[in-house]
This record gives structure tokens, sequence and C-alpha cells, in this order.
């Protein structure tokens, strides 16, 4: 079997078995985790041995990241205030003259507690199981894909019909499609390394349950999440071992898609235009008009911030500040230094995620591996286009800020991602210890 890339092959650990399947005891007696670190040249009775497979065990290092746990718990809670600062004034509009000022915050606080429950039931599941159910989990994705743009059943809101109403909540089945996504994709490398330089055995299939997605999701429309999602499998796949020359063209392909979705669409033609210049007159009052408040918010922190709730943008001059544009009225409170603390933790997030991921295909987990390498992906990926939306630096699209800003679909899939995370470095704990 090819190994992905920038993976080393390991030798399989052996254990000498008598015919009664008893271990003879003749033989050492060795665990899978002293085997493995064998094979990689470690001295297993080394409590620090592991540090050179790439992780950061020590002697008394906890049975999970605790490090990634603050740095997690930090956005989440530093998101929880901002939808606060950034939605308290919206009920002074008509739209919103029927809610509190507390009616965002309590429902993003509600959205958090059903996130932290489910991570806590998701990391209780072993990825052995997360790759059994892999398959299943992505073709209901598809099947809540298909009933949301079922007229009457999915939710319509500014036009587009993306929510599936749970009375308690509204469901988001493109933000569940991102998860399922990067299991099934996972799971497709392991299953097709021996074909991953092959067209036909090795890009077609997983290039055609792609474009499935992507179809259901341009019918909504939802292009945002069709190009996060399109990213998480060509990265996944490239990281799995496709050929250089596939990947070359699978990304031409999706650059001469997306030029053509954009082509053939007046509003998106024009989005891209307000973008090059949003403060253009007849910009800046419309499709350019997000963007430009925008980048006042940031002008307006400079580097410092003008306090805490001291936001004017938020103030019905920048639309769905607590959502899509959360970033920028961070940058107008807390200024240069609260974005780039921001900038930071996502950073450390994204490269902790591959660090467990390569940690975990030296220790010969490559499904688990791909799994928290896809989740780095998706988080880190996600967090660049709506930081670089909010700067100007990308066209406008509706991304939000993973982790942080509102919207309880974002929030339950990212908290079960994290937990799906920590999932794997600690089997990966576990295996380094010698545990069975």
């Amino acid at each position: 079997m090819r190994q992905p890339r920038h993976v080393p092959r390991l030798r399989a650990s052996r254990r000498g078995l008598r015919e009664d399947g008893r271990r003879d005891r003749g033989r050492t007696r060795q665990s899978a985790g002293g085997a493995v670190l064998s094979s990689l040249r470690l001295r297993p009775t080394a409590r620090g041995a592991g540090a050179r497979a790439g992780t950061r065990l020590s002697s008394a290092a906890p049975g999970v990241d605790v490090a990634m746990l603050w740095v997690v718990g930090a956005l989440l809670l530093t998101g929880l205030v901002m939808v606060y600062s950034a939605s308290i004034a919206l009920p002074d509009s008509p739209r919103f003259a029927r809610y509190q000022p507390t009616h965002f915050l309590l429902r993003h606080l509600l959205a958090v507690c059903v996130g932290l429950a489910a991570a806590v039931v998701a990391f209780s599941v072993p990825m052995n199981r997360w790759q059994a159910w892999s398959g299943w989990l992505f073709l209901f994705g598809l099947v809540l894909l298909v009933i949301v743009l079922v007229p009457g059943v999915g939710k319509v809101v500014y036009g587009a019909r993306r929510w599936l109403s749970l009375y308690v909540l509204n469901l988001q089945p493109s933000e569940l499609m991102k998860l399922f996504v990067v299991l099934y994709a996972a799971d497709y490398t392991v299953r097709k390394q021996d074909h991953m330089q092959t067209v036909r055995k090795g890009f077609l299939p997983m290039g055609f349950a792609v474009a499935l997605v992507g179809l259901l999701l341009l019918l909504q429309p939802d292009m945002g999440a069709f190009v996060v999602i399109a990213g998480i499998a060509m990265g996944v796949l490239f990281l799995g071992g496709l050929s250089g020359k596939l990947f070359a063209g699978l990304v031409v392909i999706a650059g001469v898609t997306f030029s053509a979705l954009i082509a053939l669409s007046p509003w998106r033609r024009e989005r891209i235009f307000a973008y090059l210049d949003p403060f253009d007159e007849a910009n800046a009052l419309g499709k350019g008009y997000q963007l430009s408040h925008s980048l006042i918010a940031f002008g307006r922190g400079e580097f410092f911030g003008v306090g805490l709730g001291g936001s004017v943008e938020k103030l019905h001059y920048l639309p769905e500040a607590h959502t899509d544009f959360l970033l920028a009225v961070i940058g107008e409170e807390l200024g240069l230094v609260g974005v780039m603390a921001i900038i930071v933790a996502f950073f450390w997030l994204t490269r902790r995620a591959f660090e467990i991921g390569r940690q975990s295909i030296k220790l010969d987990r490559v499904y688990a591996g791909m799994v928290a390498k896809g989740i780095g992906l998706w988080i880190g990926f996600q967090a660049f286009i709506n930081m670089g939306v909010n700067t100007g630096l990308l066209p406008t699209k509706g991304l939000t800020l993973p982790l942080m800003s509102y919207g309880g679909s974002g929030i339950l899939v990212n908290c079960v991602a994290i937990a799906i995370l920590l999932r794997v470095d600690f089997e990966n704990r576990k295996l380094m210890r010698g545990a069975a």
C-alpha cells in the first residue's frame, strides 16, 4: 500500500503466539505502543521518548491536550462576549423589534452548551467507530442537503434555503457536511491508497461525490460552503497521496468552475467588482456596503480599539455584525492587538491539528491522522477566508468565523470536530504509554 505523502513506512510489530492462542512466555512481552516506538527507533523505556515521534508527552502529561482546551475555551468565551456586544443594539431596528437585547446572547449560549454536550459524546467514540460510520454519515449529509431544498421544509432566509427548523434551533446541513466530508475523505484515502495515482479509481469517485455535494449546495445557494468543502476534499486527497499531476489538474478544474459560476451569475460579478473598489460611490451603497463599513470598523479600532462595547459600526451600519463580520467588531473594539490574538489562536490550533495528525500517522494510525489534518485544514481554511473577507483581502462571502460567530449549527459542528481532534490525540497518548 502506498503511504500518504511525507509519511515513513512502519514495520508491523510481531508477537509470538502458541498454537493455543497464548503468548509465548519465552519471548519478551511488548505492548503495541512499545512495538511502534521500537519501529521508530525510539527509547521505549524513556518517559520522554515520544517527543522524537512528534509528541510532547511527559511523565506527568494528562490524557488530553490541556493547551488546546484553553485555546478553544478562550475562542468560545471571546466569541460569546463579542456576539453579545455586536448584537445588543439589534432590537432597536424594526426587523428585530420584538427581540430582547440578550436574545442572540442566550441563543448563542444555548448553542455553545449543546455543542459542548455533543463534544463530550463525540470524544467518547473511538476513531475506529468514526471510520466505520464515515460512509453512512456522508450519505446522511446528502439526504439532509436534499431535504432542505424541499419547499415548505427548508427555511428560507435572505432568499437562501439552507436551514431545517428544529424549533429550539435551526440546523444547517452544509455545516454538518463539512465534518462528514473530513471523515469520508480520510477513509477514502486509506481505502484507495493503491489507486491514488490513477484517475479512474483514485480521483473520479471522490470527485463525483464532491461534485454532487456542490450541486446541492449551489441550489440553496451556498457557494461559501461549497468552496470550503471542495478545499477540504482536495487537501485531504493531496495529503493522502494523490498524484501531483492529478492535484494540479484538480486545482485548474476547480478554478475554471468557480470562475464560470461567477461569470454566469450577475450578482456574483457585482460582488467581485465591488470588492475591487468598495469605496466607489455605486459600490459603497450597493454590493460593497458591508466591506466598506467593515474596513471603517478596522480603521476606527487602530491599535488598541475603542473599548469593549464602544463600536459604532455595529449600530445598524455593518450588516451581519454578529455572524460573518464579527471580526470587524473585534477589530473596532479591541483593535489590532485583539485581532492579532485571534489570528495567533487559529494559527496555533491549525498547526497543532497537523502535529497530532503527523504523530498519529507515525504511530501507524493513518485514518486518525488524516482526520486530524482534515480538521486542521477545515478550521484554518474557513478562518482564513472569513478574516480575508473582513479585511478586504478576499471577495465578500457568507462564511462564519469558526468557534466564535453566531450560529447554532456552526458552533455545534465545530465543537464536535475539536472533540474528535482531542480523541485522536488521546488515543495517540494511550498508545505512546503502551496501553492496549
